[in-house]
């Protein structure tokens, strides 16, 4: 079974996502919060496989919720559930540790879906919010804006560390570390790991091996 808390500070909403999963054999609501504090506790007293996590509520955001349930219950999947999709609120939740981003318009079918791909270790995002995450990342910048973690990150690449591998190095999660590996790409004008530690080292931001 995968053991799901629901997080959002309107009990309709949570009732309705009860109604939703309960039907479903293998998905068992196994607890409810309704604020960011609240979240945390119940994550840390419960340990759930996956969190639906609603991102404004009272007593924190569902960001700093995120951040506080996955330093409570490490093992915990975060997938923010609202109906904001703007550029910051994505980022935020993403550089969090957010396993996942879908909106409050996603049908039955997605929800679920999305429940048993993030229990798998998945990252699942909302097609509109995955164009507008990549578009953003793939805005160019100037190389010399890597940011120290960024650099941080692609050193650990430049040693031959998988992103897990990175994510425990720097005690930051996984999504985290795919993050600032996707802003890196974007600033250098590449695409993938090894012409990007290929590039930083041309640049200078990284020493010769």
């Amino acid at each position: 079974m995968i053991r799901v808390l629901l997080v959002d500070d309107h009990p309709v909403v949570r009732a309705g996502l009860a109604g939703i999963l309960q039907a479903e054999p293998d998905v068992e609501v196994v607890g409810e919060a309704a604020s960011a504090t609240e979240a945390v506790a119940v994550a840390r007293a419960l340990t759930p496989d996956v969190i639906l996590m609603d991102l404004r509520m009272p007593g924190g955001d569902g960001v700093t919720a995120t951040a506080g349930v996955l330093t409570a219950a490490p093992s915990t999947r975060v997938v923010v559930l609202t109906t904001y999709e703007s550029d910051a609120d994505i980022l935020r939740a993403v550089e969090a540790g957010a396993a996942g981003y879908l909106l409050k318009d996603a049908s039955r079918a997605e929800l679920v879906s999305a429940i048993r791909a993030a229990a798998r270790g998945e990252t699942v995002l909302a097609p509109s919010v995955a164009t507008r995450l990549v578009d953003r990342m793939r805005r160019p910048q100037p190389a010399d804006s890597l940011s120290p973690r960024e650099v941080e990150v692609l050193r650990l690449v430049a040693r031959g560390l998988s992103n897990a591998e990175i994510g425990r190095e720097l005690y930051i999660s996984e999504a985290t570390v795919k993050t600032h590996l996707l802003r890196s790409f974007a600033k250098l004008g590449v695409s993938d790991r090894t012409a990007a530690v290929t590039t930083a080292i041309a640049a200078g931001h990284l020493p010769t091996p």
